[in-house]
């Protein structure tokens, strides 16, 4: 997902809005702080209208509005919305950050799925006719609590929009549904709001009735329809949340695809909107790829692999392992059932076998780390051989400890590594060894605890 501005127009802003209770999402968290494909509702919502006029947002607020603010932080400005009287009053409460503005596109916060390039259509098609209104239309049996269109005796002219709550039987009939996405002529919209008149039934001022209001001033109101009904999917319970998901998630994978990524199987496969994905890689099934998560090219993930926030070179194949805030250079090959803890760095070419575990470490290229071994707080060098059960003891109770392993050296089978400790370059630990002092360089060190017990030939003779 991205902020940047696909085509900034300097005469355009943006509305969206945030200030309703969602209660139907039976939630103590404000309805558009709820995540899909790993970001907040409100946070795609804001990116779709960065990138559709390339300016920084209007956010209305009003439930819960701290919390909103929080989350959001300095990527829109605020509107406050004191009291929930509807749709026309919460875009009322943004005229001082807009007036001034050719156009004022009015978007909700529980709308993600929308595409820019479709709200850029609605803009172009305000302008291009000098309409008043320039709105979003769907044509589906499926209503979804979305308000019906009402033409004129030929079909053409858009004459109102009715809410489903007030609709007659033969207005439920309509097809033709009011998606709640609208391009207004910023010179023409501030002085029409102020006409609507409040709900006899709810006393809410509703945005659609600048429609009626509209047409009586011999305004056109033109209507863009959307072809992609999961464009228009509005989130209202979690069950609207769920096929959001499922649709954003089939979006996110589609692109992939074409991009040049190999999805084995895209239902099982869960990619979150902020990763990237190297050509002719491979994804296996049942695979996760969340947060700012980058993936080289050439590479093999998965099956079942869980990867978060990490940095993935190329050629590199990741088996039913789990990979968390890490950086993997290229050409290495990790698992099955490995885990890869934040701070963990693996150089290029080395290998992690089954069962292995590195915590705030370093593993040097071309080193190799058998199974069922663990490095936490280590810094290991170059072509090391770290043989099955080793573990780097670095936490006594009150403080983290550091290991450090130089280049070439070969740790045996059951190493105990009790940190602070280092083992100089060609060193060698015996099996089962239980280091607790320090290995000078190209020396044998063995028993319990450790001792060197000879000097091992000239490495570079």
């Amino acid at each position: 997902m991205s902020d940047e501005p696909d085509h900034p127009h300097a005469n355009i802003r943006a509305v969206v809005l945030a200030a309703g209770m969602g209660t139907r999402m039976k939630s103590k968290r404000p309805k558009i702080l709820h995540h899909l494909a790993g970001h907040t509702l409100i946070d795609h919502c804001i990116a779709i209208a960065v990138r559709a006029t390339g300016n920084v947002p209007i956010v209305v607020v009003g439930h819960n509005a701290d919390a909103v603010r929080a989350a959001i932080g300095d990527r829109a400005i605020f509107a406050h919305q004191a009291e929930q009287l509807g749709t026309g009053h919460a875009v009322m409460q943004a005229e001082s950050h807009v007036a001034g503005a050719a156009q004022v596109l009015v978007t909700y916060g529980d709308m993600p799925l929308l595409r820019p390039e479709t709200l850029r259509q609605l803009i172009a098609l305000r302008e291009r006719y000098g309409a008043a209104i320039a709105m979003l239309t769907l044509i589906s049996d499926n209503p979804r609590g979305f308000g019906r269109v009402i033409r004129d005796a030929q079909g053409e002219r858009v004459l109102a929009v009715v809410e489903e709550v007030a609709c007659t039987p033969a207005q439920l009939a309509i097809r033709e549904l009011n998606v709640g996405a609208y391009c207004f002529d910023g010179a023409w919209v501030w002085n029409a709001l102020k006409r609507i008149r409040p709900n006899p039934h709810k006393g809410e001022y509703f945005l659609t009735d600048l429609i009626e209001i509209a047409v009586a001033d011999g305004r056109e109101v033109r209507a863009l329809k959307v072809e992609d009904r999961n464009e228009c999917i509005g989130i209202n319970t979690r069950v609207d949340l769920a096929d959001a998901e499922r649709a954003l998630r089939g979006r996110i994978n589609r692109q992939h695809m074409l991009n040049g990524v190999t999805i084995a199987d895209p239902e099982t496969t869960y990619i979150e909107a902020s990763v990237e994905i190297g050509a002719d890689t491979v994804i296996l099934p049942n695979t996760h790829l969340i947060g700012h998560t980058h993936i080289g090219s050439d590479c093999q993930i998965g099956p079942n692999s869980y990867i978060v926030e990490s940095e993935v070179g190329d050629r590199v194949q990741i088996v039913q392992s789990m990979i968390e805030h890490a950086r993997v250079e290229d050409d290495v090959h990790i698992g099955p059932f490995s885990h890869l803890r934040p701070g963990a760095h693996v150089g290029a070419g080395a290998h992690i076998g089954n069962f292995a575990e590195i915590k705030n470490s370093t593993l040097g290229a071309g080193s190799h780390m058998g199974h069922f071994s663990y490095l936490g707080d280590a810094s290991v060098g170059e072509h090391v051989n770290i043989g099955a059960g080793t573990i780097t003891c670095n936490f006594d109770g009150v403080k983290k400890n550091r290991t450090v392993i130089g280049d070439h050296a070969f740790i045996g089978s059951d190493t105990m590594l009790v940190a602070p400790v280092t083992v100089g370059e060609h060193a060698r630990t015996g099996a089962g060894a239980v280091v607790t002092k320090d290995v000078p360089d190209a020396t044998l060190a063995v028993g319990v605890p450790a001792r060197v017990i000879r000097k091992l030939g000239d490495p570079n003779a």
